[in-house]
């Protein structure tokens, strides 16, 4: 399937889902306000990190190996046999940890261990976020984009159901128990999905560990820990500074505002997970690796920067529209989250081949310096030339990043693919 076909039907479920997550945006800003928002966003990063772990983070390799192994059934099977198991063990000792320690979670994460019981509420159902994951991962894999992308529309109105019923009526915590149970609901529209496939058999998803597919996982496990240990547990630290340093709010409106880049970056970044880790993974010649990517900048950057320069013309319409007029001092930090977004972009391109490719220790370096980087500039820039600051540092951090991608990755395709074609 070209990429232009996989943008085309993807964005039928990226439409259906920014709708959803700017509606979403639009409710919680009346019923929580900024301060609020702050709180789901260090809720939305302790899922992040929690569902990664409990899903064996193997959901990246899955959708690797599943497209690698697309003539050798039996291997999938096994593949998926041990993702399924492993996402089975992991799901259930992480739920039983969360309840442990449920009120120093809360604590931690919402400062105020009153609201512990939204931590129940997910450990109750994370098994089922880890076998959505799983599912998911294999329709990619099968590069069955029809389904795929049904799966996420239905996920999406799930999510704005739930979220808006227990809002309404509950304030803060009816939003925080819809953010952490609504993708366990998902599982059931992704399962019903999956059983009309001809390949769906309940028998190849819990069994016996297979040593070699667990190798296999084992890299991109390793590479989704750390994906889902550094930039929410970053984020989370950036909130608590900003909300101890310039006050909740404006955490708030820094959170509101990475929403806004998550919502209009999603046909980006679920094209690059759906188009590009298959196709990367299959390519094996590094003219056809570095054609393929510098097709794909003609292709999504122009569009990227389109989309930042019309949000930064419209951004007081937005604010209005979206969020609500206690939002407006989020105005000030368009500018360089635009520009810092078309950076990301720039450097994910390049990026997503060290996932197609396994390169786990050039993965794992990146992405920790990255982290950390993001950390020291937002405390630096804000130190020193006020709140408003904190997207210049996140624009110069991607600007460091892409330089990085360039000299690691794309300079060196012909290395990469001799290293992994011999490995």
């Amino acid at each position: 399937m070209t990429l232009i076909k996989t943008s085309l039907l993807n964005a039928i479920a990226v439409f259906v889902k920014m709708a959803t997550l700017l509606g979403l945006n639009k409710v919680l800003a009346l019923y929580v306000g900024p301060a609020g928002y702050a709180a789901i966003g260090q809720l939305q990063n302790a899922v992040t990190m929690f569902t990664t772990l409990a899903s064996g983070a193997v959901s990246t390799g899955v959708t690797k190996y599943t497209a690698e192994f697309a003539d050798r059934p039996d291997e999938q099977h096994r593949l998926w046999r041990t993702a399924g198991t492993l996402s089975l063990l992991v799901s259930c000792v992480l739920a039983i940890l969360i309840v442990a320690l449920r009120a120093p979670l809360a604590g931690w994460f919402f400062n105020d261990q009153a609201l512990a019981p939204v931590l129940v509420w997910f450990a109750a159902t994370l098994v089922f976020f880890a076998f959505n994951s799983l599912l998911l991962g294999i329709l990619n894999g099968k590069k069955d984009v029809q389904r795929y992308v049904l799966a996420n529309i239905l996920g999406s109105l799930i999510s704005l159901v739930v979220t808006c019923a227990l809002t309404i009526r509950l304030g803060l915590y009816g939003a925080l128990v819809s953010l952490a149970v609504y993708q366990s609901l998902s599982f059931v529209a992704t399962l019903v999905i999956c059983m009309r496939t001809s390949w769906f058999r309940p028998g190849d998803f819990i069994g016996a560990l297979d040593r070699q597919s667990l190798s296999r996982l084992a890299k991109f496990a390793l590479m989704a820990v750390v994906t889902a240990c550094s930039l929410p547990v970053c984020h989370v630290f950036i909130r608590d500074y900003l909300g101890t340093e310039f006050g909740w709010d404006h955490a708030g409106y820094w959170e509101a505002m990475w929403r806004l880049s998550t919502a209009y970056l999603m046909l980006i970044t679920t094209t690059l997970a759906v188009y590009y880790l298959p196709r990367l993974s299959e390519l094996c010649e590094a003219n056809e690796l570095r054609r393929e990517i510098i097709q794909g900048y003609k292709l999504i950057l122009p569009l990227t920067v389109a989309a930042g320069l019309v949000i930064y013309l419209l951004r007081d319409f937005i604010i209005h529209v979206l969020f609500s007029e206690s939002f407006l001092p989020m105005r000030d930090l368009f500018a360089w989250q635009m520009v810092g977004d078309s950076l990301k972009v720039v450097s994910w391109l390049m990026a997503y081949l060290m996932l197609g490719k396994a390169l786990t220790r050039l993965y794992l370096v990146t992405e920790i310096l990255s982290t950390l980087s993001l950390y020291a500039l937002t405390v630096y820039f804000t130190q020193l030339w006020g709140y408003e600051q904190v997207t210049l540092a996140y624009a110069a951090n991607y600007l460091l990043y892409g330089i990085v991608m360039y000299f690691s990755v794309f300079r060196r395709l012909h290395i990469i693919v001799s290293d992994t074609a011999r490995s």
